[in-house]
């Protein structure tokens, strides 16, 4: 790890002493690590211009966002020099070189399954002349590429509907013959560039800052969003006849208003309906690789290690953030999606009490899903949060009670530098949630004991924090921290039988009752009783690890439904025209698409249990815990496994505890705040392996046993959280941790550009 440290330091040396080291740099100003505050007032001095910012951000995509994926073929011949969609002014290269078969599956002599989705090129159906890849793929070592944003705001490039000549400016004439009628309204809209220069002609170098806090902050956003002067189809290659929508998705409507740059579409796992009951079958067998790509947008990498996974749907917009490709992201979370790339990508995350941002986005308006922040730092964050937070028409779960919004500015809760040395948590009391830190496997066991140290020597010892733990039976009891009194395992007795009494009615795959208790019937009345005054047990299946998963929301296509007759769209109108005019990204997803149009009853199954339902149980029982035990919030690893090789095998689900994350889809369920903030870094793993399945027709993935050291370490973060309503000590603890260890550091392989000369404008 100390070679890694080294070289980041160097980077963050360099980036420090050497001016004007990148594009678009103006008298010594540097648009890496720097925050909005800080980019702000070099435009107050004179430093720099908003266009001159927005400039650098483009040459570093110009560097940075091409492919850093190669196929997986059976042979691994090289494949043909093919170009893609124009990308800052250039089209993509993709790569020649390809990986065979056998360096990523075993025993292949012996597959009896489906054909293999292997690697390949293929057009699209969006703009045939243009190519993506398809298949399996695996990340380029060394790649120097991140493919992080798909779609740029820039003139010509941002809409495949108008393109080029199509997206002419109104000032250098009329649009040239053919060209589609929508894009006369649509090239109207300024492009990132233009934008930056309205705000430099109309303020210079006194910017107003209380009406435009976010006064040129460059912004991406995860694909799921609309922005109304980009391509908008959720990653996904669908033929729209206008891919550019009407209006912004509301929080993106708020980051224009409050003075944002909305520069970027990052890339991510295409959003849409899906379907495993129904005729249509896949054809072919695609290991799981962990891959969370698009077919339009393809897959991004890790800046830390290109082999690695960035993980998430959200990927792009961490990625993004990480490699100074944007300033911010909006990313959406409904499981594990804005935390993990934060996590993986080193970068923070802030998640709300469910409300007080908008939804997750197109198909996603459960309530579970969410709008995040990525940044670089907590306090860029929380800044964000202040523009964007409170009531949106559009939004029906941001009709919350007022008083769930603090009167004071979500910043003025964010600690520096300067309040370490005060021991700014004492008083405050710290719940470390051990059913999250469990050591299932070796590969968790390093991330673990690096979280478990971190919490006890800073946010204890540093930051004077009063410590207690939950108990887990599968996680050994710590001398040195006192347990919680009342547990999560108590709450589950008091309130499950009071609330939802079907919870125990659920079955294994083999049809056996999961949460059964020797002696009794846990579906009858008596049991209940009995649990709720503590006379009866609980099945030790009952935990934060399994109370997140399993749970039904309506079904159907209600919500695409209802997005694309808002949007309306000339040719995609419905679900069932949006799936008639898509190229798919892989067979399964082709019949799971398919299969999901013939699905016409909204209703949830009869004998599922609602998460609606559940989310209000899940706030009782962490609400009980926090009053019974005094606790001001919780913490615990985002992950406890390393990053994963993309397209390689990941760890897999034990104990409940997901291959993705050690809590995936909890603090959705809880709709309470979390912060992500770096820890660290680990360089141990226990690299999963592919094997063939019992009757050789499918890959699975099992079980590191052999520990060896990553190539590059790699981050990981400490997740603070809370009951709805938290925000402000999330983000009060978070900060102070921030503030106590300043964790990140920027990928070294993806710094300032070495080019001493400004870059000429693309526009």
């Amino acid at each position: 790890m100390t070679k890694l440290l080294l070289r980041l330091a160097l980077t963050v040396v360099l980036m420090s002493v050497v001016p004007g080291l990148a594009f678009g740099q103006s008298k010594g100003f540097r648009i890496e690590e720097t925050t909005i505050a800080d980019m702000q007032r070099a435009i107050q001095k004179g430093q720099t211009t908003c266009k001159d910012v927005v400039q650098a951000y483009i040459a570093r995509a110009k560097a940075y966002n091409g492919i850093c994926t190669a196929l997986i073929t059976k042979d691994g011949a090289d494949v043909p020099r093919m170009t893609g969609v124009v990308r800052a002014g250039s089209p993509l290269q993709f790569p020649t070189a390809t990986v065979p078969v056998s360096k990523v599956l075993p025993d292949l002599d012996q597959y009896r399954g489906l054909p293999l989705e292997l690697g390949r090129m293929e057009p699209t159906l969006s703009d045939p002349s243009v190519v993506q890849q398809f298949g399996m793929r695996a990340g380029i070592p060394n790649a120097g590429q991140l493919n992080a944003l798909e779609t740029l705001n820039i003139r010509g490039e941002r809409s495949v509907t108008c393109k080029g000549e199509y997206d002419r400016a109104p000032s250098a004439g009329p649009l040239p013959a053919g060209a589609p009628a929508v894009c006369e309204e649509f090239r109207k809209m300024p492009d990132a560039l233009e934008r930056a220069a309205e705000l430099d002609r109309q303020y210079g170098n006194k910017p107003d800052l209380k009406k435009f806090p976010l006064y040129c902050a460059v912004f991406s956003l995860k694909n799921w969003f609309d922005a109304k002067d980009m391509r908008a189809t959720g990653g996904n290659d669908v033929n729209f006849a206008m891919d550019a929508p009407k209006v912004d998705s509301p929080d993106i409507a708020n980051l224009r208003d409050k003075g944002a740059i909305i520069y970027a579409v990052a890339t991510a796992s295409s959003t849409g309906m899906s379907s495993n009951t129904g005729p249509e079958k896949p054809a072919f067998h695609f290991p799981d690789g962990n891959f969370q790509d698009a077919a339009w947008g393809g897959q991004a990498c890790n800046p830390y290690d290109t082999t690695r996974v960035p993980r998430g749907t959200s990927n792009g917009s961490g990625v993004s953030v990480s490699a100074n490709l944007a300033a911010c992201s909006i990313c959406e979370q409904s499981s594990a999606s804005c935390k993990g790339p934060a996590s993986r990508n080193n970068i923070v995350n802030l998640l709300t009490t469910k409300g007080v941002t908008m939804h997750g986005g197109a198909g996603y308006e459960d309530s579970g899903d969410r709008a995040g922040i990525h940044c670089r730092t907590v306090a860029d964050a929380a800044l964000v949060l202040d523009s964007i937070k409170g009531f949106e028409s559009k939004d029906i779960f941001t009709a919350i009670p007022k008083a769930l919004i603090p009167k004071e500015p979500y910043a003025s809760f964010v600690l520096s530098d300067k309040d370490v040395k005060d021991k700014p948590l004492k008083g405050l009391r710290v719940g470390i949630v051990r059913e999250f830190m469990v050591k299932h496997v070796k590969n968790d066991e390093a991330i673990s004991d690096q979280i478990d140290k971190e919490i006890k020597t800073v946010l204890r010892d540093k930051l004077g924090a009063e410590l207690v733990e939950s108990v887990d039976p599968l996680y050994a009891d710590d001398p040195s921290v006192p347990n919680m009194k009342y547990t999560f395992q108590d709450a589950f007795a008091e309130i499950l039988p009071h609330q939802v009494p079907e919870y125990f009615w659920q079955t294994t795959s083999t049809g056996e009752l999961e949460f059964a208790v020797p002696g009794w019937d846990v579906r009858t009345t008596g049991y209940l009783v009995a649990l709720a005054l503590g006379e009866a047990p609980l099945s030790p299946n009952v935990n934060l690890r399994r109370i997140s998963s399993k749970l039904s929301n309506p079904n159907g296509s209600f919500q695409m439904d209802k997005y694309l007759r808002e949007r309306g769209d000339a040719r995609v109108k419905d679900w069932a025209s949006w799936v008639a005019n898509e190229k798919f990204k892989s067979d399964a997803q082709r019949a799971g698409r398919q299969n999901s149009v013939g699905e016409k009853d909204p209703r949830a199954a009869a004998d599922s249990v609602s998460y609606l339902k559940m989310q209000s149980v899940l706030r009782l029982v962490v609400l009980k815990v926090m009053y019974e035990n005094g606790i001001d919030a919780f913490v615990n690893p985002e992950q406890t496994t390393p990053p994963y090789l993309l397209g390689g095998a990941g760890e897999p689900d034990v104990n409940n505890r997901p291959s993705h994350s050690c809590c995936a889809a909890f603090t959705a369920l809880l709709g309470g705040p979390e912060v992500d903030v770096p820890a660290g870094y680990t360089d141990i793993v226990y690299e999963p392996q592919y094997a063939l399945n019992a009757d050789k027709t499918r890959y699975i993935t099992v079980t590191g046993t052999v520990q060896s050291k990553l190539t590059n370490p790699m981050p990981i973060s400490l997740t603070v959280w809370a009951a709805p309503g938290s925000d402000s000590t999330v983000i009060k603890v978070g900060s102070a941790y921030e503030a106590a260890t300043h964790h990140r550091v920027p990928p070294p392989a993806f710094g300032p550009l070495p080019v001493k000369t400004k870059a000429k404008d693309t526009n």
